[in-house]
């Protein structure tokens, strides 16, 4: 710090521009003379250390520069006064190192250590703020769309991964079904065809069995068939089949055999027995004649006698019966008549 010299006593006359610098309105005479006392440059040593003050580029004055300025004039003025009223001598002001008013308003020089105007600091820094922000927002926004992005690609995958597993599980259950279905039909297609080999086989059987077996009459109409029930036959029922023919109709051997019975048989009139090789007996009723006797061996299509209408008999006709084993029974003539070949 220096210490100023006392300023020379002088008579103080404020002026207009006075008084309107330091805002006292009108000038006063009642406050006696004041000393006038103006820094000059040799009064003033030169700015040194952390005491200079920078001044703000453009024109203006830096604010601490302005308020210290007005506070040192504020202060000189107010210690002239106080010693012109009191009439005591002068006391020497000591003021810091600070440059000369001039220098203050300088244009010339730019405070050390920033680059940027004091005024436009707050400017500068909103910008920077509100840049920051825009780029934090954009950042966060291309990390959403990211991850939206991600999460449509995502769901677009599954949704084509689940499309294609129903796709391929469509296919296999379509190739089953083509597979069973084809399997059924070539199942359906052997059936068929071991059924038609069957039929084929049957009636070639039957076509040479019927070179071997013979119908027992001609010219007939069935008028009674097997188990027909009724009150003409004894048992409520009728046990043979019945060849409706006029009389005199010849009667022949449905197959090769050997005649075991032949004569009269009660309600069965003029009756004749065939025994075939295995055993199945025929027995042909209510004849007219007989032509065959007992032991003769006859061949297929050979007549045995002829069609009549003795014992218990309604009218002229053959009553069959086919016996089988031996044991008696009777079955249906018709059927056995079919199974070997015969058209009825």
């Amino acid at each position: 710090m220096a210490s100023n010299r006392p300023a020379p006593e002088a008579p103080f006359m404020p002026s207009q521009r006075d008084s309107d610098t330091f805002g006292y309105g009108s000038i006063r005479t009642d406050e006696g003379p004041f000393e006038e006392w103006n820094p000059t440059a040799e009064s003033l040593p030169p700015v040194r250390g952390r005491h200079r003050v920078g001044k703000q580029r453009g024109g203006g004055l830096a604010r601490s520069s302005t308020v210290l300025g007005v506070g040192v004039i504020a202060a000189v003025a107010g210690g002239g006064m106080a010693s012109a009223q009191t009439g005591k001598p002068p006391v020497s002001i000591s003021m810091p190192d600070l440059p000369s008013v001039g220098s203050l308003i300088s244009d010339e020089e730019t405070p050390q250590g920033s680059a940027t105007p004091l005024s436009s600091i707050g400017t500068v820094a909103d910008e920077a703020e509100q840049g920051s922000t825009s780029d934090a927002g954009e950042v966060l926004r291309a990390r959403i769309m990211a991850q939206v992005e991600q999460q449509q690609s995502q769901a677009e995958d599954k949704a084509a991964a689940e499309a294609a597993a129903k796709a391929e599980k469509e296919a296999k259950e379509q190739a089953a079904a083509a597979k069973k279905e084809a399997e059924e039909q070539a199942a359906a297609a052997k059936k068929e065809a071991e059924e038609e080999a069957a039929k084929k086989a049957e009636a070639e059987r039957l076509a040479e069995l019927a070179t071997q077996y013979a119908l027992p009459t001609s010219s007939y109409t069935i008028s009674s068939t097997f188990g027909q029930a009724g009150a003409y036959w004894s048992s409520g029922q009728h046990t043979g089949l019945d060849f409706a023919a006029p009389t005199g109709t010849l009667i022949k051997a449905v197959h090769t055999g050997t005649i075991t019975s032949a004569g009269w048989d009660g309600s069965y009139g003029y009756k004749t027995v065939l025994t075939l090789d295995d055993g199945t007996e025929i027995w042909y009723a209510h004849q007219s004649s007989i032509n065959v006797s007992v032991g003769q061996q006859v061949n297929t299509g050979d007549v045995i006698g002829r069609v009549g209408s003795t014992g218990n008999s309604t009218g002229a006709h053959l009553h069959l019966e086919v016996h089988t084993g031996g044991s008696g029974t009777g079955i249906d003539p018709l059927a056995w008549l079919q199974s070997k070949g015969l058209t009825v």
